[in-house]
C-alpha cells in the first residue's frame, strides 16, 4: 500500500485528491496539512511514502518545508504541485532533491501514474520538461566533478542524450542499441555520478555546463 500526505491551503483540492487517491487500491491517504509547517507535523507522524506538496501555502511554504524533509534519513519522495508550467520554485525544489513536479490541472491518471511512478524511483516529470525549465532558470555553472571523468565515451554520449530530453527508446533507435542496454547504461551513469534518477542526471548536466 502506498502511504500518501497531502500538503495544500486549498481544503477543497485537498479533498478532491483525497477522494481520487482513495480510490486506488494500492493507495491510502494517511494525512493531511495546509501548510508547510503542520506538514512536518504530520508527515513525521505517519512516515509516508510520497508528499504531494504545493508550493506556495501560508505559514511556511512547500519549497522550505520540503528543504526540512529532505534532510530526513529516510525522506519520502516529495512531487511538488504548481499552477505554473515554467516555476523557479519547483526548479529550486527538484534541485533540492524534490521527485519532481506536476500542475495542479492535471489529469487524473498521470497524478496516479505519477505517484506510482517515484514510489519505484524514477522520476514524475518527462526529461523534455525539465530541461525546458533549467534551461529558462539555470544562469550560472559550477566545474564538472571529477565523478564525470569516470563515464565512458559510450556513457558520455547516452548522458548527452538523456540530458536533451530524450526517452530511452529515442535513445536506443539513435544509438543502434536495445532499450534494455540503454536502460543498463542510465543506470550505471547515475550510479557512478550518484544521482537518484534522470531529473537528477538534467540538473546535473545543466548545473555543470555540459549541455
Amino acid at each position: 500500500m502506498i502511504r500518501i500526505v497531502l500538503v495544500d491551503d486549498q481544503a477543497l483540492f485537498r479533498a478532491g485528491v483525497r477522494m481520487l487517491v482513495s480510490s486506488q487500491p494500492d493507495m491510502d491517504v494517511v494525512g493531511e496539512a495546509g501548510d508547510g509547517r503542520e506538514a512536518l507535523e504530520v508527515i513525521g507522524r505517519t512516515c509516508p511514502d510520497v508528499v504531494l506538496m504545493d508550493i506556495r501555502m501560508p505559514v511556511m511554504d512547500g519549497l522550505t518545508a520540503t528543504a526540512e524533509l529532505l534532510k530526513l534519513p529516510q525522506a519520502p519522495h516529495i512531487v511538488m504541485l504548481t499552477t505554473f508550467d515554467l516555476d523557479e520554485a519547483a526548479a529550486r525544489a527538484i534541485q533540492q532533491g524534490a521527485s519532481g513536479f506536476l500542475l495542479k490541472d492535471a489529469e487524473p491518471e498521470f497524478l496516479l501514474a505519477a505517484i506510482r511512478t517515484v514510489v519505484s524511483g524514477a522520476s514524475v516529470i518527462a526529461a523534455s520538461a525539465t530541461r525546458e525549465l533549467f534551461a529558462h532558470f539555470t544562469t550560472e555553472t559550477t566545474p564538472v566533478p571529477a565523478e564525470f571523468s569516470d563515464l565512458t565515451d559510450r556513457e558520455r554520449e547516452i548522458f548527452e542524450l538523456a540530458a536533451r530530453g530524450l526517452s530511452n527508446s529515442e535513445i536506443a533507435a539513435r544509438e543502434y542499441l536495445s532499450e534494455a542496454t540503454v536502460k543498463t547504461h542510465i543506470s550505471r551513469i547515475l550510479a557512478k555520478l550518484a544521482l537518484r534518477d534522470r531529473v537528477q542526471l538534467v540538473v546535473f548536466a545543466f548545473e555543470h555546463g555540459l549541455v
